[in-house]
């Protein structure tokens, strides 16, 4: 088995060591997946489409900073509702949702995404970098954000036939429902 390791914006030191191989880790900017179905998807971070990223460094960094306080309040929250019995729940993408940029953001994101796609001559795209997990059809190019581990706990994931789906951590580790305990019959 062999793991391609994709740096972002967040270990983008990592990038100059773009096709160096360790044991069975292989680093790369970018790469392209063949599905067991034969589309050929370009799997990259996403950064690649982020104006503020390329273009405004300290913008960058200060969101950043303002993500990382959301994250840490998102920790209070997850906290206070796991003592109460209740569900994960993301304070960022609940505000990333409200926010009427955000969703214009989010919408330009994934459109520049599926055009790189297409200009390639490939099938789709699987990106991360804004955290927004989603599977879409976007002018013929299948478009995949699988989300994150932190914020909506979420990945994707191909089965054997080629078909690609979010999972997440609500999915996966949803407490199981046994049924009602029935009384043990008397032994006559």
């Amino acid at each position: 088995m062999s793991v391609i390791l994709i740096p972002g914006n967040h270990d983008e030191d990592l990038r100059e060591f773009d096709g160096t191989v360790f044991g069975n880790v292989a680093l790369h900017r970018e790469f392209v997946h063949e599905t067991a179905d034969g589309r050929r998807l370009l799997v990259l971070h996403g950064d690649e489409f982020d104006g503020v990223v390329k273009c405004s460094r300290w913008l960058a960094k200060l969101g950043d900073q303002m993500y990382s306080l959301i994250l840490g309040l998102n920790e209070v929250c997850s906290t206070l509702r796991r003592w109460r019995g209740l569900p994960y729940w993301s304070l960022a993408g609940y505000l990333k949702h409200k926010a009427p940029r955000a969703v214009e953001y989010i919408g330009s994101f994934e459109r520049a995404a599926a055009h790189a796609a297409r200009r390639r001559g490939l099938d789709g795209v699987v990106c991360g970098h804004i955290h927004h997990a989603n599977v879409r059809d976007i002018e013929g190019v299948l478009y995949c954000n699988d989300g994150d581990w932190v914020e909506s706990c979420t990945a994707l994931a191909e089965d054997f036939h080629g078909r690609l789906r979010l999972t997440s951590w609500n999915e996966l580790c949803a407490p199981v429902r046994w049924p009602a305990a029935q009384p043990l019959e008397q032994a006559a």
